[in-house]
């Protein structure tokens, strides 16, 4: 709808409606053509005023307007139509080229009933609520306004629209900037660009704390002797590794100090605009986003509440520019895509301060802690391949396994299951026993050992690259922001009181009298007023409106453990049967590979359900948390993180667990099976032990997970989801009557807005918290873990930058000191990890039945016997009726072997637990004890000797605060001095004074008495005449 236009079918009309009268006669003079392209709607702060003309500010002081100009500003609001956008400079500044966005809302333009004015011929839409003189005589007397509202969608987004022009005018009081496209779309996506000038800036600054540096810098002291040759040596070294733009040693500092206008003169403000960087700004209008409230919802109301209900679509601040511009002028963002999102410099370091700068604080801890992580997973691949080739050397001569492959000692072993499976010769698992010792040899205990002081060295060394960022960052002496309520807090509380209001309405219904009533309502408004109770203020949810949350959180996740317990009982039910069906085939080669074909399989399957209830659980998780209603994104975001890390663990190495400390321990014996459902005989072990399906279960489970749910989705789901966004607005959005915006060039906010938002760092540090457990809980079994977690890790930073970089909107930039409560559970599971790993090698390996049996039962010292030694007795004739083979090759058979520790059965005590069972038992539970407290003090003389806060940065604080410390005073020092040369100047102005109105009145004595004497002489003169 243009200026002097009848306005279209549908047009909305925002807040106030008028008649349009004809401008008075100055007021048509004054409207320029550059005028013409600009909308008007009026200020509400008189803080920063602008040029009617340009819509530019004029940043002038109040006493440089009229009185006329205060009492009735105006802020224009520019759009554009056609060609004549304006430099905007690719969308990153005002129509005017001078003013940056900090922050983009988005808003849905909704076609909305048939709206008619009487005595209307053309309509002007305000951008605001019209308040002042000079507004109302421009549009007119208010005229009725004929809404349809018989459809309720209608009058909610009527209602919409009110909520965002109050949001906005508020947002004007508080000082910020808006620009706005012209309203002339009867349906589409509206935007509203923020901009925050100085004043708003430096005053938010100094209420955030936000700390700047000053003008005071100091040399940082260079290590001398060998350390510095060394550290030298390896920056040279290094120099092809390190990003471009990026300093690898500083050799000076400046000091920091929280911002201040009483202080400027300590700051080197050169420039106002850029003063602040991108992030600073956008995260200070966001901080006033949070807490601008609107009267008309009755509650408290920020950005985050307006979202959920629909006002606004988003809020998001803009990325700096294209990241694949061939324009020669660089900006964050395409440094950031050149040296850090790009798979082909996987080699090189990240620019963590770059990261930091653009994304904020939080995120750049996140990518720093992964950096570090996936550095130090390099020592740990290292000794894992060392001890896998181990175990490859050595697999000749290990002797267990050539007496289990030795067909000369014929070892007839027990069928594997009744009726079908036949006897068989221990000599046919020969690949499985020679498999096994690649990972069940004495380095892994060693292996064992060194990842769990490994995950101590990682968390230590976490602490002091830590603290080295926060003090680079300046966030040392971060304090806890104050949080805004969340909006689900909000209405919950806004239930309440509503809930509340309904009890005491019905109760004074009931009463009789209102005099009493009457009392108590003039008492609370007096102790309102005197400050002695807010009721708005004191309202929150007690235990009692958060029992049902509780309880319902209890029970789901009680439920959804039950849940995947079920899942792998349904897996293991799927082995069992599958190994009978398998057995009872007449096909020769079908029989030889039943073990591999199940595992593999049930692998499988495990890892398919693996998957799909992670991805259900992280949104049971979120139900779940918004049930029990937290007050705060900080409280919301750790109980979501708890709950999502619990049924995500279960999931996720709850197969595992299985194989590594049940499969094979409740099967029985020969003649006395455990069956399941009284037809399903129990699944053992293979002949070389669990060990080497616990492997290839852990393998499987984390590089398919690795694969699919690391990679593949964050590949693939966000571009279907942004393919159905687009598909969603465009079927939503039906062709504008006013086609004049088809012709603009999409700017940084529309290339913006079709982003995908960024939601939480969560899905990115579950995914590799559940990588570190594969890494550090079984990693006895399994010393190749630790290589495929780097080799995972070098792609995953590339594929997390790009994402953020190039497929993301820009987050809001979040100050941490810290990455919160992921360090409590990485330190969790690496205690954890010792007591599995100690369990893994004393129940589900060899090693130390080995030990037992080569200090306690073997008559030279030697392996020689051992296979025989764990190998019990069972006579055929005790099989069930109706469990032995049904056909058998093997003639005159009278007993056949079992792997286990059990008296013969001519024994007195036949079939029970022999001694040796007992021993290694024992055995088993010292080793647990000892190895637990062996690597436990070990930790924790590892901790003693590594400090959380390096000696340079201890050393550089210290420092900072004695040089600050002194500026201050020198500051304060020539203040005192100032002041006190006032009193010294006046005296010596005084005495001054003094002196010339002496010398004023000796001259004038003088000059009295001269002319005395003249007038003497000349009387005498004439007397003589």
């Amino acid at each position: 709808m243009a200026d002097h236009g009848r306005p279209a079918p549908g047009t909305p009309i925002i807040l106030s409606h008028h008649a349009y009268q004809e401008p008075r006669e100055a007021t048509t003079r004054a409207r320029t053509k550059e005028f013409e392209k600009n909308l008007t709607v009026p200020r509400c702060s008189p803080r920063a005023n602008f040029s009617l003309a340009s819509g530019a500010s004029a940043n002038v002081t109040s006493a440089s307007h009229s009185k006329e100009e205060l009492e009735n500003p105006l802020l224009i609001n520019n759009y554009f139509e056609g060609n004549e956008e304006g430099d905007t400079k690719k969308g990153l500044y005002f129509s005017d080229g001078k003013r940056k966005i900090d922050y983009v809302l988005v808003y849905q333009n909704r076609k909305l009933a048939s709206q008619s004015t009487p005595q209307s011929s053309e309509a002007i839409v305000p951008n605001g609520t019209a308040t002042n003189k000079a507004y109302k005589q421009l549009r007119g007397p208010l005229q009725e306004v004929v809404l349809d509202v018989g459809n309720p969608h209608e009058s909610v987004e009527e209602e919409r629209r009110a909520r965002r022009e109050e949001f906005e005018k508020n947002l004007m009081e508080n000082g910020l900037e808006i620009e706005k496209d012209k309203e002339a779309k009867t349906q589409g996506i509206g935007y509203v660009r923020i901009h925050a000038p100085w004043h708003v800036l430096s005053r938010e600054a100094e209420f955030l704390k936000i700390k700047v540096q000053t003008k005071k810098a100091f040399e940082i002291q260079q290590e001398d002797g060998i350390a510095a040759k060394m550290n030298s040596i390896w920056q040279k070294f290094t120099k092809p590794l390190q990003p471009r733009n990026e300093q690898s040693t500083q050799k000076s500092k400046h000091l920091s100090y929280p911002f201040t206008r009483d202080k400027m003169y300590l700051y080197n403000v050169t420039n106002k605009e850029t003063f602040f960087d991108n992030s600073t700004r956008s995260r200070i209008v966001y901080e006033i986003l949070k807490r601008t409230s609107c009267a008309t919802a009755g509650y408290n109301v920020g950005i985050t509440t307006l979202i959920a209900n629909g006002v606004y679509d988003s809020a998001f601040p803009l990325h700096d520019g294209d990241y694949e511009d061939t324009d020669p002028e660089e900006n964050e963002r395409k440094v950031l895509y050149q040296e850090w999102a790009r798979y082909g410099v996987f080699y090189k370091y990240q620019p963590i301060d770059l990261i930091r700068k653009y994304f904020g604080e939080k995120i750049g801890l996140y990518f720093a802690w992964l950096g570090l992580y996936t550095q130090l997973l390099m020592p740990a691949s290292l000794v894992g391949i060392i001890v896998f080739l181990y175990g490859y050397v050595t697999i000749d001569s290990d002797i267990p396994s050539l007496e289990m492959c030795d067909e000369k000692n014929n070892f007839t072993m027990c069928p594997l299951c009744d009726k079908s499976c036949d006897y068989w010769y221990l000599s046919t698992a020969c690949a499985t026993a020679r498999a096994s010792h690649l990972f069940d040899n004495p380095a892994t205990v060693f292996f064992s050992i060194f990842m769990a002081l490994w995950a101590t060295l990682f968390l230590e060394s976490w602490k002091r690259r830590q603290m080295s960022l926060c003090y680079r960052w300046d966030l040392t002496g971060l304090e806890e922001e104050e949080e805004h309520p969340r909006p689900e807090y909000e209405s919950k509380l806004l239930q309440k009181k509503l809930l509340r209001e309904g009890k005491d309405r019905n109760q004074q219904k009931k009463e009789q009298e209102g005099c009493a009533l009457g009392k108590s309502k003039w008492k609370d408004e007096v102790l309102s007023a005197m400050g002695g109770i807010n009721l708005e203020e004191n309202e929150k949810l007690t235990w009692r409106d958060r029992v049902p949350g509780y309880l319902g959180n209890f029970v789901s996740i009680l439920f959804m453990i039950g849940l995947t317990f079920s899942a792998v009982f349904g897996v293991i039910m799927y082995r069992i049967s599958i190994a009978a069906a398998m057995a009872m085939s007449t096909n020769e080669s079908t029989k030889s590979h039943i073990q591999v074909t199940v595992t593999a399989t049930a692998v499988i399957i495990n890892l398919l359900v693996i998957i799909i209830l992670d991805e259900i659980y992280g949104a049971v998780a979120e139900w779940l948390t918004k049930m029990e209603v937290p007050k705060t994104e900080k409280i919301f975001e750790e109980r979501l993180i708890l709950k999502a890390f619990l049924l995500k663990f279960v999931n996720s190495y709850a197969p595992i667990f299985y194989v590594a400390f049940f499969k094979g321990r409740f099967v029985g014996r020969p003649g006395r099976y455990v069956y399941i459902f009284h037809d399903y005989r129990m699944e053992e072990c293979a002949p070389g032990g669990c060990l080497m399906e616990l492997c290839i279960q852990l393998s499987i489970i984390m590089l398919g997970k690795q694969l699919i749910q690391n990679n593949l989705f964050e590949i693939g789901i966000p571009r279907i989801k942004k393919l159905f966004r687009k598909l969603k607005d465009e079927r939503a959005d039906p062709k504008e009557s006013n086609n004049s915006g088809s012709t603009r060039q999409p700017q940084q906010w529309d290339l913006d807005y079709n982003l995908e938002p960024f939601t939480s760092l969560t899905p990115e540090y579950m995914e590799m918290i559940v990588q570190f457990g594969f890494v550090t809980l079984f990693v006895a079994s399994f010393p190749l873990a630790p290589l495929f977690a780097l080799l995972n890790n070098v792609i995953e930073i590339r594929l997390d930058a790009r994402k953020f970089v190039a497929e993301l909107r820009r987050p809001d930039a979040v100050r941490a000191k810290d990455i919160g409560i992921w360090y409590n559970i990485l330190s969790g599971m690496g205690k954890f990890s010792v007591i599995i790993n100690a369990f893994v090698i004393a129940i589900t390996s060899d090693f130390i039945p080995r030990l037992v049996y080569q200090y306690m039962y073997s008559d030279d010292g030697s392996m020689h016997g051992f296979v025989n030694h764990t190998l019990s007795y069972f006579n055929i004739s005790e099989f069930l009726q109706g469990t032995h083979p049904q056909s058998s090759h093997f003639i005159n058979i009278k007993v056949c072997r079992y792997k286990d520790y059990r008296e013969p059965p001519w024994s007195d005590h036949a079939y029970d637990y022999s001694k040796q069972y007992w021993a290694i038992l024992a055995a088993r539970l010292t080793f647990v004890i000892i190895f637990q407290n062996l690597v436990m003090v070990l930790s924790e003389v590892l901790v003693w000797l590594i400090s959380d806060v390096p000696k340079d940065i201890s050393i550089r604080m210290k420092k900072e605060k004695t040089l600050f410390v002194d500026v201050l005073l020198k500051e304060e020092q020539e203040k005192v001095n100032l002041i006190e040369s006032f009193p010294v100047q006046d005296r010596q102005k005084q005495n001054l004074k003094t002196e010339v109105q002496k010398s004023r009145a000796s001259s004038f004595t003088q000059r009295a008495r001269n002319q005395r004497s003249s007038f003497t002489s000349f009387s005498s003169q004439h007397t003589d005449v």
